[in-house]
């Protein structure tokens, strides 16, 4: 249940804000944010270590970010399925990836965000639609932008699970004064009043509404948010931060990767 919340101000200093949250099964094995790939030296991303790709790839130079998200809908061909990790590897190299063939990839959605706004685009095993994302904050999910992907996941259960997160968190991030992250300032103050909401808004990891969950689904494995990316993008700004959860209210445990 990977959440990305996008912010866009088209007259602020910083026009474009990014959330990312990675949701997974926290057995799966992991590195933190680096230059992961040497034949993209330029390139920053966290790296999974199960098929060698992201979930979010950040372009210092181009001042660009991409995160991917599981969608649902007819997997793959199983000879031909490959890595979608690699993806946003690519968006945020060729400014997106309309050129690609994606047939080999299972259902995604995918956040390109550039300093003066952001794109979805969401492949449902047979046709990718790519939008423009509007002014003011949006949020995608395993079931695509605002939670209305043509193909949503059969469990009432997780559906009710994004639905709340959703709306709890636009809530309170649209109630907060909207931060514009700069320079080498601790994120405590970089990111304001965000930040304590980023830390998970004070709700139990297993609340239907958590940010930074925790769940047993009964598999004998833990489903849980295993990392949180903050970006801001502007014309002549960049800055990301990342922390591993659980994460502190208080600011500490950010560690930022980049700024520019």
């Amino acid at each position: 249940m990977c959440t990305a919340f996008v912010s866009i101000e088209p007259g602020a200093a910083v026009p474009v804000l990014l959330l990312s949250v990675r949701d997974e099964y926290l057995g799966r094995a992991w590195l933190p944010p680096d230059h992961h790939w040497p034949d993209r030296p330029g390139l920053l991303g966290g790296l999974d270590l199960a098929a060698g790709g992201t979930w979010l790839a950040v372009d210092p130079a181009r001042r660009t970010a991409a995160c991917l998200l599981n969608g649902f809908g007819p997997p793959a061909p199983a000879g031909t399925r490959r890595t979608r990790g690699h993806l946003p590897l690519t968006a945020v190299t060729a400014g997106g990836i309309d050129h690609l063939d994606l047939t080999p990839y299972d259902p995604f959605h995918l956040v390109l965000a550039r300093p003066d706004g952001a794109t979805v685009s969401s492949w449902d095993g047979g046709r990718l639609e790519r939008r423009e994302l509007p002014a003011g904050l949006s949020v995608v999910l395993n079931d695509g932008l605002e939670g209305l992907a043509a193909n949503r996941s059969a469990s009432e259960r997780v559906g009710a699970l994004m639905g709340a997160r959703a709306d709890h968190f636009r809530a309170r991030f649209t109630a907060a004064p909207r931060p514009e992250p700069a320079g080498d300032a601790p994120a405590a103050r970089a990111w304001g009043a965000w930040l304590p909401i980023v830390a998970g808004d004070g709700l139990a990891p297993d609340a239907d509404a958590a940010l930074v969950q925790r769940r047993d689904f009964g598999d004998g494995r833990i489903w849980g948010s295993s990392s949180i990316s903050l970006l801001a993008l502007g014309p002549d700004r960049l800055r990301y931060d990342f922390a591993a959860a659980p994460v502190a209210a208080d600011g500490s445990g950010w560690r930022r990767v980049a700024t520019g």
